[in-house]
């Protein structure tokens, strides 16, 4: 069996927001809110991640994934091919310079 796209994945969460009534549209959404929300679950995958929770029930593992459905999940709302965005972003970081002495703590002087 094929592995779904993210554009597959993102169809099917946007489907599941309309059966469920969490807004297929923009307007039926506030993004302020959504954004908060994938915000909540970025904490929650730290804080699996501190307490040593890697696999099951609210695991790290687990919240990394709903961090992507949310925003799979704005990506349906706003019908954003992620596939290609992901592609793009990532063609500009191949030729990008990283300057880590300025953006690594750990190499702070």
């Amino acid at each position: 069996m094929n592995q779904p796209t993210l554009n597959q994945i993102r169809d099917n969460i946007l489907q599941l927001a309309r059966d469920k009534g969490f807004g297929a549209t923009p307007n039926e959404i506030n993004v302020a809110e959504k954004m908060a929300l994938v915000h909540s679950e970025v904490t929650e995958a730290y804080t699996a991640y501190r307490h040593k929770n890697i696999d099951g029930k609210d695991g790290f593992n687990e919240e990394l994934a709903d961090i992507i459905l949310r925003v799979l999940h704005l990506c349906g709302v706003f019908d954003i091919d992620i596939e290609k965005e992901i592609s793009k972003k990532m063609k500009i970081n191949e030729g990008r310079d990283w300057k880590w002495d300025q953006i690594n703590e750990s190499n702070a002087k």
